[in-house]
C-alpha cells in the first residue's frame, strides 16, 4: 500500500511539475544593483496554484493576469548569496516544489567597459558572413530551411562562422564587432535578418547555442576586442510563443488589433501635433509580423529589462545596439536605458535614431539639452550620425563646390556638434544593413571609397564599418535588401575564392583591403584619433581640411573632393599646424616639409603625422 501511495505521488509530481513550461529569465545572478527580480512563470492554468518561498527565499509581489497561464513572481534577490532556492505550488488538486537559481557574478562584471571612441565596429549580417556549421544550416524544430539560391533565403552563416574569422578582424584593425540579432526568428520567411523575433531567451539553432555566443564573446575578449548585440525593444515577432498566448491583452499595442506605424518619429516631440498621430508612431507597428510591444506596461518593461540584463551578465557583452529606439514608448524606453546603466556604468548603448536633422537625432541623446526643454532624458549614451551619413551619399560625386554642394556638406554637420553632449559617443558610418552600399552608389570607384573611409575614421566619434567594404563589396538596394547583404566571399567552402585571404583576393578587393587596414591599424594606436580634439576650417575648392589633435600628438587630415591637383596655402592653417613644419604622411608611406604649399593631387585624401 505505501508503495502504491509513493508510486501516486511520483506520477502528481510528475504533472505538476509539467504545469511549468518556461521560467524566464531561467536563472539570475547574486549580487546584483537590480535588487528586485520579476519571474515569470508559464505553464497550462499554473495561476491557479499558490505560490511560496522556502525561507531565506522572500517573495514581495504576486501578479495574475486574465490569462491564467502566467504567474510572475516578484522576489527580494538583492540580499541572497548564490545557490539554489525553492518555491512551493499548493492547490486543491496537487502541490510541488520548483529550484531557482543564482549564481555567482563573475568578477568585475559590473565594471565591464563599454565600447568607445577608441574602437573601430564591424557590422556582420550572420546569415551572410561565413558559414562555419553546415551541420545547423536548417533545423527541425524551425520553419525556414535553408535556400543559398534565394536571396531573402537563409544561406546559412553562423556564429562559427564568426569565430573562425575573428584573426581576419583583428588583422584588419576592427576592435568591436556588431552583428545583427542571433536570437531565434522563426519566421516562415525571411527570417534571416532576426528582427522578428521569436524567443528571446535563446540563440537561434541556425547560428549555434547560447553556448556559442558566450564562446564568441570569449574568444573576443582574449583579442581585445568587444562584442556588441543588437536588441530589439520595440518590437517582437508574431511567431514568438508569447504573443500566441498574450499574457496580458495590452502586452503589445492594440487598435484592437493591428494597425501600421506611421514611421513619423517627429511625432514624439512636436508641440503642436496630434495625439492620433502620435500614437500611430509609437504604438503602430513596424510591420504586420512584427507586433509592437508596449514598454509602458510594467510587467512588459520589467521582462525587457532584466532580459537585456540577462545577456550581458551571461555572455558578458561589451554593448548594445538598439534597433528602432525612437519608437519606443520614450519614458519606457528611458526607464529601460537607465536600468541597464545603473547596472553597469561603463556599458555602452547606441540608439537607432533615423532621422535627418541633428536637433532631432541629439533629443536622444544622454543629457540633450534640446530633450530638457521637453524635461526628458534618454539616459542613451550614443546615437548614430545619420546626417553624416546622408552627407556621405551623395557629396563624393559633386566635384564642382558651390554654397552647400561638396566638402561643405561634411563641414557643416559638425558645425552642429553644439547639439550633442558627448560628441565622441556617436557612431559614423558609410552604409550599414539597411542603406545602399557605398561602393554601389560610388560604381565601384575606389579613390571615392578612399576620401569616405578617411574621414569616418579620422573624425571624431566611433567608426562602423560595414562587413564587406574593406573589398569593394557592393549590393543595389532597388533591387530588395538581400542585395546589399550578399555573402562574404570565402565564407562558404564551396566558394572559388575567400577574400578572407590575401592569396584569395583579387586586385581590386585587395586594393580597397589594404588600405582600409592601413587606415584602421593607424588609428588604433592614435588616441588623437579617439578622443583628441577637432579643428576644422571652411573647404575651399573642394578641400577639406581639418586637425586632430591632443597635448601628446597632432595630425592634419586633408580630403581634397576635387577632381584636380590643388595647391594649399599652409598659412592659413597655422592655428592646426602649431609651428609643425614637417610631417609623415601615413597612406603613401612619405616625409613632408609643411613650409609653404602643399600639393594635393586630385580626388586624394592625406593624413599628415605632425612632427
Amino acid at each position: 500500500m505505501k508503495r502504491l501511495i509513493y508510486l501516486l505521488s511520483l506520477i502528481m509530481s510528475s504533472n505538476a511539475f509539467a504545469q511549468i513550461d518556461k521560467i524566464e529569465p531561467p536563472f539570475w545572478w547574486s549580487d546584483m544593483q537590480l535588487n528586485e527580480l520579476q519571474i515569470m512563470m508559464y505553464g497550462d492554468n499554473i495561476a491557479k496554484f499558490d505560490v511560496e518561498a522556502q525561507d531565506p527565499l522572500v517573495i514581495k509581489n504576486i501578479r495574475r493576469t486574465e490569462n491564467p497561464n502566467y504567474l510572475f513572481v516578484t522576489i527580494n534577490s538583492g540580499e541572497l548569496k548564490s545557490g539554489e532556492y525553492t518555491f512551493s505550488f499548493k492547490s486543491e488538486e496537487n502541490s510541488f516544489t520548483k529550484k531557482y537559481e543564482l549564481k555567482e557574478r563573475e568578477p568585475a562584471s559590473a565594471e565591464r567597459e563599454g565600447f568607445d571612441a577608441s574602437d573601430a565596429m564591424y557590422l556582420i549580417m550572420p546569415d551572410r558572413f561565413a558559414n562555419g556549421n553546415p551541420g545547423n544550416d536548417s533545423n527541425s524544430k524551425m520553419k525556414e530551411k535553408v535556400n543559398r539560391g534565394e536571396q531573402g533565403g537563409r544561406h546559412g552563416g553562423d556564429l562559427q562562422g564568426v569565430i573562425d574569422h575573428l584573426d581576419y578582424l583583428e588583422d584588419l584593425g576592427i576592435t568591436a564587432l556588431w552583428s545583427t540579432p542571433l536570437l531565434e526568428d522563426d519566421d516562415p520567411a525571411y527570417s534571416y535578418h532576426t528582427y522578428a523575433q521569436s524567443d528571446v531567451y535563446n540563440i537561434d539553432p541556425r547560428y549555434g547555442t547560447n553556448e556559442d555566443y558566450r564562446r564568441l564573446a570569449h574568444e573576443m575578449h582574449k583579442r581585445d576586442m568587444k562584442l556588441v548585440m543588437d536588441y530589439v525593444t520595440n518590437h517582437w515577432g508574431a511567431e514568438h510563443w508569447m504573443i500566441k498566448d498574450l499574457p496580458t491583452y495590452d502586452w503589445i499595442h492594440q487598435f484592437p488589433g493591428y494597425e501600421n506605424s506611421n514611421y513619423r518619429m517627429t511625432t514624439q516631440y512636436d508641440p503642436h501635433g496630434s495625439q492620433r498621430d502620435f500614437k500611430y508612431c509609437v504604438d503602430g507597428w513596424f510591420t504586420r509580423t512584427m507586433p509592437d510591444l508596449n514598454q509602458s506596461n510594467p510587467l512588459v518593461l520589467n521582462y525587457l529589462i532584466q532580459n537585456a540584463i540577462w545577456w550581458i551578465e551571461y555572455a558578458g557583452l561589451d554593448g548594445f545596439r538598439v534597433d528602432t529606439y525612437s519608437y519606443n514608448d520614450k519614458e519606457g524606453i528611458a526607464k529601460w536605458t537607465k536600468a541597464i546603466m545603473d547596472e553597469y556604468p561603463k556599458f555602452n548603448i547606441v540608439g537607432e535614431v533615423w532621422m535627418h536633422d541633428q536637433a532631432q537625432i541629439s533629443y536622444w541623446q544622454k543629457d540633450s539639452e534640446i530633450g530638457a526643454i521637453q524635461s526628458y532624458n534618454s539616459h542613451l549614451p550614443s546615437v548614430m550620425d545619420f546626417t553624416l551619413h546622408d552627407a556621405i551619399g551623395t557629396m563624393f560625386n559633386e566635384n564642382e563646390a558651390s554654397w552647400d554642394h561638396g566638402m561643405i556638406k561634411a563641414y557643416n554637420n559638425f558645425v552642429n556638434d553644439f547639439l550633442y553632449p558627448d560628441i565622441n559617443n556617436l557612431l559614423v558610418f558609410i552604409e550599414n544593413h539597411d542603406t545602399g552600399r557605398f561602393n554601389e552608389i560610388y560604381d565601384g570607384d575606389l579613390d571615392k571609397y578612399k576620401l569616405a573611409m578617411t574621414l569616418i575614421l579620422t573624425t571624431r566619434g566611433i567608426p562602423q564599418l560595414y562587413y564587406g567594404s574593406e573589398i569593394g563589396m557592393r549590393g543595389d538596394k532597388g533591387k530588395g535588401d538581400g542585395d546589399i547583404r550578399r555573402d562574404f566571399p570565402g565564407g562558404w567552402a564551396t566558394d572559388k575564392a575567400s577574400a578572407f585571404t590575401a592569396e584569395g583576393r583579387d586586385s581590386t578587393q585587395e586594393a580597397y583591403h589594404s588600405f582600409t587596414k592601413k587606415l584602421l591599424n593607424y588609428r588604433k594606436d592614435h588616441k588623437a584619433l579617439h578622443f583628441g580634439k577637432l579643428l576644422q576650417y571652411l573647404p575651399e575648392n573642394n578641400v577639406y581640411v581639418y586637425f586632430r589633435y591632443n597635448d601628446a600628438e597632432r595630425i592634419m587630415i586633408v580630403i581634397n573632393n576635387n577632381p584636380e591637383k590643388q595647391q594649399l596655402d599652409l598659412s592659413k592653417y597655422a592655428e592646426g599646424l602649431k609651428g609643425h613644419s614637417s610631417g609623415t604622411e601615413i597612406i603613401s608611406e612619405t616625409k613632408l616639409k609643411l613650409e609653404k604649399i602643399l600639393n594635393v593631387p586630385g580626388k586624394k585624401s592625406m593624413l599628415i603625422e605632425l612632427q
